[in-house]
């Protein structure tokens, strides 16, 4: 245990981790609220916008490392990104070192929507960062990290930076 930590960090009450909790639900309604607007608009849900961000991130990324960072069956991705290539957002191209795998690139279309929803995310957490402090960003992010399950470490730490 890292006993720099504040002794009252430590042991917090159930209240005092209830009234976490409901943050937290509620923090993500608001951090979704306006993506959600914008996905409306066009059909999509958030399924579709966890696809369009993590190509984005990970351009070439294949179906099978879409299917382990999402978390979701075969299935429901197939859904999801055959909708996302029928609406011309997302291209799939054969792979050059495995013929049988699949690429998936955002297309020029995918990219503005990537971009719409994005800001709108960017725009939330840079209010929310400003009126909280460079401490509590710190704290916030450490908080999220250690929330994560080992196989969702791996995934997140694994994320490149964009350049």
């Amino acid at each position: 245990m890292d006993d720099r930590r504040e002794p009252s960090l430590l042991f917090l009450t159930d209240e005092q981790l209830k009234k976490g909790i409901e943050a937290m639900y509620f923090a993500y309604r608001g951090f979704t609220a306006d993506p959600d607007r914008i996905l409306a608009k066009h059909g999509y849900g958030r399924a579709h916008h966890r696809a369009i961000h993590f190509i984005h991130r990970s351009p070439g990324t294949t179906v099978n490392n879409l299917l382990s960072l999402l978390g979701v069956t075969k299935q429901s991705l197939n859904r999801v990104l055959r909708t996302l290539i029928e609406d011309g957002l997302v291209e799939s191209r054969v792979g050059k070192r495995d013929k049988r795998e699949r690429n998936m690139y955002l297309t020029e279309s995918g990219i503005e929507l990537e971009a719409e929803l994005a800001d709108a995310q960017r725009a939330r957490m840079r209010a929310a960062y400003r009126d909280a402090g460079p401490e509590a960003v710190q704290g916030f992010r450490m908080v999220l990290e250690a929330m994560m399950d080992p196989d969702q470490r791996r995934h997140f730490d694994l994320l490149k930076d964009p350049e």
